[in-house]
């Protein structure tokens, strides 16, 4: 059951968030919020009261497969290594919020944003160490928690915001004021991501597999992909691509890597598609296994290392070194030794060539120090309730981070 929860986070589309392209820009002034919600500090003796409920109210999945699915710590435990123990390099930072958390990012080593369910937008000015809540004042409180904040990107003092329902928020003044970028309705699909790309420029994707660029903050984005996914895959249904003719779904979990090149799987999870700058159609792949995948990623966020695949039933693997995916090749993926005891794997990060992390479900946390080829079961957040979804670095801050449901924000101390 668990399993079936997981993937029904992974696969979830973001919304759309179109509006009319007519409508005129407005600003929405950054405020504090209420005295309710103050300052929490980093500690490592700090813990969560709140009931262990897997996924937070309102988030992904309902109330109902929630209770279905809830898995415990203790009930993970078992299924886990005995001799496993607490590395002590990550430490939960307090925040004033108990809702699923999605992302975060940095403007400078001190300054950045995190988003979140129920309207969930905090700032911190101290490296990550506090967070104060912040809140739009031209959004009253019942209209704000409506809204899922699900990414944020910063560059060079500008940055965006992707949120469902439709809202795309923009600033040029390090997050002190923002403005409301309208979009088509023509768009293909449902904006998946963005990512700021430094003075008025940003790229954004949709579950369409369309690309769009824009230099002037949004009021005109160019198209970077002659047509959708579908369009292509069923254009070369010949292809060999299980899975691939007569697609006519959806991609999701498309991430992008330092040069701009994609990465994306089928709503279905059976097969994966590749695009790079200057190609004009995504390359689709086969999985080579008959699990679903249920993420993917960049080794070392390049696509030309390679990349990462996690599978229901707990499964990670890695592509080998010389793995080409800019070529429509067959990719054999080796499994890594990484005991899970069936629970799924949500997300994993290169800290270095060697260093990596992997997070899930009952908040497990595993690493690896040999490239990936084993790893090792990490206690550091077990007594914590909730799931972990996402663990990212800043290479350029020395800094790591994992995020998860019920508020729970990891810090990794090193």
């Amino acid at each position: 059951p668990f399993e079936r929860v997981m993937r029904q986070y992974q696969y979830l589309p973001i919304a759309a968030l179109l509006a009319s392209a007519g409508v005129r820009a407005f600003h929405l002034p950054l405020t504090k919020a209420p005295a309710k919600a103050p300052a929490f500090h980093l500690s490592a003796s700090d813990s969560v009261d709140s009931e262990e409920s897997g996924i937070s109210r309102r988030d992904v999945v309902t109330s109902g497969a929630v209770a279905a699915a809830g898995v415990s710590a203790s009930g993970l435990l078992s299924a886990l290594p005995a001799e496993a123990a607490s590395s002590g390099k990550w430490t939960q930072v307090q925040i004033p919020f108990e809702d699923t958390l999605y992302d975060l990012d940095f403007d400078t080593k001190d300054h950045g944003y995190m988003v979140g369910a129920r309207g969930t937008f905090a700032e911190t000015n101290d490296g990550g160490l506090t967070w104060q809540a912040r809140s739009f004042t031209n959004l009253d409180a019942e209209e704000e928690v409506s809204y899922r904040f699900q990414q944020v990107s910063f560059c060079k003092g500008e940055g965006w915001v992707l949120g469902k329902p439709p809202l795309l928020l923009h600033t040029t003044d390090e997050g002190k004021t923002w403005e409301r970028i309208p979009l088509s309705p023509k768009l293909p699909g449902e904006p998946a991501s963005i990512t700021a790309l430094g003075p008025s420029k940003a790229e954004m994707t949709t579950s369409s597999g369309a690309v769009y660029y824009t230099e002037n903050a949004g009021r005109n984005w160019k198209a970077q992909v002659k047509e959708t996914i579908d369009a292509t895959l069923n254009r070369i249904s010949s292809s060999g691509v299980s899975g691939a003719s007569y697609f006519s779904g959806s991609i999701v979990n498309q991430v992008r890597d330092n040069s701009g090149a994609y990465l994306a799987i089928s709503s279905r999870g059976n097969f994966f598609l590749t695009w790079s700058p200057g190609q004009d159609f995504w390359i689709p792949h086969n999985r080579g296994t008959p699990r679903r995948i249920q993420n993917m990623g960049f080794i070392e966020g390049n696509l030309k290392k390679g990349a990462w695949m996690t599978l229901n039933g707990g499964k990670l693997l890695i592509s080998p070194p010389g793995t080409d995916l800019d070529k429509d090749v067959e990719t054999n993926f080796v499994e890594s030794n990484i005991k899970t005891g069936g629970y799924g794997i949500t997300d994993v990060a290169w800290r270095n060539d060697k260093e990596i992390w992997a997070v899930g479900g009952s908040n497990t946390i595993y690493s690896s120090f040999d490239g990936g080829k084993s790893f090792t079961f990490d206690k550091s957040a077990t007594k914590i309730p909730g799931n972990l979804y996402n663990v990212k670095f800043f290479d350029e801050y020395q800094t790591g981070w994992a995020l998860g449901s019920n508020g729970v924000l990891l810090r990794f101390t090193g």
